[in-house]
């Protein structure tokens, strides 16, 4: 047994633990060069990132085994206390199924994050975290100064939900190893995403890739016609340039 009593024995019980770790990196988005990549993490089982991503990055998260379960949460970075709201996601494009063309949007009306491609088809925009998903969330968001008060509602990728005639809610399980999801991201955000089961399918999650590359032209593309996206677009761009205007008056 390595003696940690003393600097020395406790340093080299760190290093050799340090040395024996596996780290595997995610697979890398074809077609985007390796300068354009500005985060790479693969987060295993009951894992969880944390990163600030600026406006116009592009995040793929991948499911390569067929059964991760990716609780994300966005909270924009210049100001926290405007944050993802589930119910405002779900209410105001009319749709409670999360897919392409669909925003994440904040309470202010504003976009934090667009779904720009989706080959998995199985989301969930109406349970929330796990209680294992939440406190992941939470110590993610403790680096940001966020407190537990902070961690609301998120959605979840890769596992799916359905609602039946009854209102009663249906798990729709994983889609094939490989599937992916992209989002664009609009407004500077703290993305805090856990990687653990859904709360109705307890299937234990297997690893999440998640990269992020600079995308800003995509935010001139129109990714959605409906009037409300129409809309949210427009109020996420005022405030965009209110913001930029002040920081060149200081």
């Amino acid at each position: 047994m390595t003696n940690t009593a003393s600097t020395t024995g406790a340093r080299a019980h760190a290093r050799s633990l340090a040395a024996a770790a596996a780290t595997t990196a995610p697979d890398l988005p074809d077609g985007v060069e390796a300068t354009r990549i500005t985060f790479a993490q693969r987060i295993p089982r009951a894992g969880y990132a944390n990163i600030v991503l600026g406006r116009g990055t592009r995040v793929r998260l991948s499911d390569p085994a067929g059964a991760a379960c990716a609780h994300l949460l966005l909270v924009r970075a210049d100001a926290p206390w405007e944050r993802l709201n589930v119910a405002d996601t779900v209410k105001v494009p009319w749709q409670a199924y999360l897919g392409d063309g669909h925003p994440l949007l904040s309470d202010q009306g504003r976009i934090l994050a667009t779904v720009l491609a989706d080959t998995s088809g199985k989301h969930d925009a109406l349970c929330g975290p796990t209680a294992e998903a939440r406190q992941l969330l939470r110590l993610a968001g403790a680096k940001h100064g966020l407190q537990p008060r902070d961690i609301g509602p998120t959605v979840s990728f890769f596992r799916g939900v359905r609602v039946a005639a009854d209102g009663a809610l249906t798990g729709t399980g994983s889609a094939a190893p490989g599937a992916s999801v992209d989002l664009l991201v609009h407004l500077p955000v703290i993305l805090l995403v856990a990687n653990a089961a859904h709360p109705l399918n307890d299937r234990a999650a297997t690893d999440l890739d998640v990269v992020a590359w600079a995308a800003p032209d995509e935010l001139t593309a129109a990714h959605n016609s409906d009037p409300e996206y129409q809309r949210a677009v427009q109020n996420t761009e005022t405030a965009w340039a209110a913001a930029r205007t002040l920081e060149v008056g200081k």
